[in-house]
């Protein structure tokens, strides 16, 4: 049995992958960039452990043995679920395994721009605060989440996880459904036009897909308050960023917080990396689920797909 990792990487150098040696010989690659590259590491694989790698026809047709692609991740966006399907390659992700640590990166942005941390912060540590004469400066005005109105789009784990956090704040919740599916009975589901009215607080939780693309565009961000907050931990390419920035440098929102942009890593022509001013934009390098606990988790909960993989069981699958 050979496993190949080709983003061992993406789970960190300070976490073991060692466990995988359980199962066979195990060739492992920091990172794997471009269909070549993959095309070449797999072609002997029987199991491909991945997490961004375009895994489909162009880098699967030379690996006859894969029988299993394993995701370091909840995502499975890389995989052409339609071949692997006819070429009976069973995909697993992780699930579940970062809620906690996406949730408290929700808040974690949230409470740094609705507070101006990192104003306050600098304030006292640039000497200003220790030459004024007063106790307290509080110059910049900051709010409370007491008695806001928290949105929240995509109510899975993550987003009922947020829900519950932000009532324990003193918010009223709201969610939107973007597939109008939502089985979710605890909080009021409203419509796009609603939800983007009365949130003081927006917080994206959704899968990309068709459906949810650019859905905060410009048309959205003009409906929203003056004063909310964006906040995205979902997928970059739910929020237009071309037209946050205009909104941002308008005014017609207050804030954002961004732990995902379009194209990863940032790129110098996304005009969102000239907003200098934390107060009003905070971006974070696609960190939200990766506590040393989350990602222990996601190799450990790799390693169990692989285990009911071999024992012949159906766990976390994706495909048909």
């Amino acid at each position: 049995m050979k496993i190949v990792i080709l983003e061992r990487d993406s789970v960190g150098r300070d976490v073991s992958v060692e466990c995988m040696e359980d199962f066979g010989q195990v060739e492992v690659y920091g990172n794997t960039v471009g269909a070549e590259q993959v095309r070449e590491r797999v072609r002997e694989a029987d199991i491909v452990i991945a997490n961004k790698s375009p895994l489909g026809k162009e880098t699967l047709e030379e690996a006859p043995k894969v029988k299993l692609i394993c995701e370091f991740a909840t995502g499975y966006d890389n995989c052409d679920l339609e071949y692997c399907g006819k070429r009976g390659i069973r995909v697993v992700n992780v699930r579940d395994y970062c809620t906690g640590m996406v949730a408290q990166h929700t808040f974690t942005l949230a409470l740094a721009l609705s507070q101006k941390l990192f104003y306050y912060d600098d304030y006292v540590k640039s000497g200003r605060y220790a030459a004024q004469d007063r106790f307290s400066h509080f110059d910049l005005p900051f709010r409370e989440l007491e008695g806001k109105t928290w949105g929240i789009v995509g109510m899975g784990n993550i987003g009922r996880r947020v829900a519950g956090i932000a009532s324990a704040f003193g918010c009223r919740v709201i969610f939107h459904s973007v597939t109008g599916r939502s089985a979710c009975t605890e909080y009021p589901r409203v419509d796009k036009d609603t939800l983007l009215k009365e949130s003081d607080f927006l917080s994206l939780h959704c899968p990309l897909s068709g459906l949810t693309r650019n859905f905060i565009d410009g048309s959205a961000l003009k409906k929203m308050k003056s004063t909310a907050v964006l906040l995205n931990v979902a997928r970059g390419q739910v929020v237009d960023n071309n037209a946050l920035y205009e909104a941002l440098e308008a005014g017609e929102i207050a804030a954002a917080g961004l732990d995902v942009l379009e194209k990863e890593p940032l790129e110098p022509s996304n005009p969102l990396g000239r907003i200098q001013d934390s107060t009003r934009l905070i971006i974070t390098p696609h960190l939200a689920w990766a506590s040393v606990e989350a990602r222990r988790r996601c190799v450990q909960e790799a390693y169990e797909n692989i285990a009911a993989f071999l024992r012949g069981e159906a766990r976390n699958v994706v495909n048909p």
